[in-house]
């Protein structure tokens, strides 16, 4: 129970640190699951982010793609910038089943001034179309 408790608390607070230039981030996810992300910057305001990681709790690889919209009016910060962002993606899951489902993520993101260095927290609610709902 303490296990499900700690791994289920991982999965709803991930967080990803990315160094990045002014379009594009590579990271590292931390939670379950545990893996590598990255960001691409559309226009100033959304981005397509994508990820591969292994989940100890479901024991899989995992892989997700979302698009994500950024408002930076919400949340003022006085250094760096802090956007609320929401979105809606897919993910696949391999392992003793193939798992395809939607994901729709929202999040807080700090970026750093002066840094190529972004950290989010994210909940991302989701819904397994296959192999079943």
């Amino acid at each position: 129970m303490k296990k499900a408790i700690i791994v289920a608390l991982l999965a709803v607070f991930s967080l990803s640190i990315s160094a990045q230039d002014s379009s594009f981030g590579v990271g590292v996810i931390f939670g379950d699951p545990t893996g590598l992300s990255l960001k691409s910057w559309l226009s100033s305001k959304t981005a397509v982010d994508a990820a591969v990681a292994w989940s100890a709790w479901d024991d899989f690889l995992y892989v997700h793609a979302d698009f994500l919209v950024h408002n930076f009016n919400i949340i003022n910060v006085s250094g760096g910038k802090m956007p609320l962002y929401y979105g809606i993606g897919a993910k696949v899951g391999f392992g003793n089943d193939i798992i395809l489902g939607a994901r729709i993520p929202i999040g807080l993101d700090y970026m750093f001034d002066g840094a190529p260095l972004d950290i989010f927290v994210e909940i991302v609610p989701g819904l397994n179309i296959v192999p079943g709902i």
